[in-house]
């Protein structure tokens, strides 16, 4: 007889000490929904940063320099296309506006920088044309823009 009563005494207790545990306030937090959002906006950006760069085709020159630091403006950037056009970021303008253009932009802008990004194929005195007309319109912080991991000259890279 005593055994049947602790048995019966014991789902008991269980049953009463589930229900207090079970009322009591929650004090964890639940991650679940954070980790599901974080892994959404993850995705987005992942599909989004390709479609933040400047969109015109070229073959940049590869090289072994190091990256500039980057700015919290968008940098102004004139491109050499490999036809011969330029362009002020995605905008293609004239040769001879290119200068008078920049400098419309520049004066609403925080950073003196422009970027030249020119194709490979672009022959060095068209690239120093562009660069010089630049310097001599008052842009004197002038970053050419190319690939990295290019080669090297001191032999350690390919």
């Amino acid at each position: 007889m005593g055994a049947s009563v602790g048995h019966n005494a014991g789902p008991r207790r269980r049953r009463g000490r589930a229900r207090r545990v079970a009322s009591r306030p929650m004090s964890e937090i639940n991650v679940t929904p954070f980790v599901d959002v974080m892994l959404v906006l993850l995705i987005v950006f992942m599909v989004s940063a390709p479609l933040m760069t400047v969109g015109v085709p070229i073959d940049l020159p590869d090289t072994s320099a190091e990256a500039l630091p980057s700015e919290d403006e968008e940098p102004l950037t004139v491109t050499l296309a490999p036809d011969g056009t330029v362009l002020i970021q995605t905008t293609e303008v004239a040769q001879s506006e290119l200068v008078a253009r920049l400098q419309a932009i520049a004066s609403e802008r925080d950073s003196p920088r422009v970027f030249l990004r020119a194709d490979g194929s672009i022959p060095y005195e068209r690239v120093m044309t562009i660069m010089g007309a630049l310097n001599a319109g008052g842009f004197r912080e002038i970053g050419l823009v190319t690939d990295s991991g290019g080669p090297r000259l001191d032999g350690s890279g390919e």
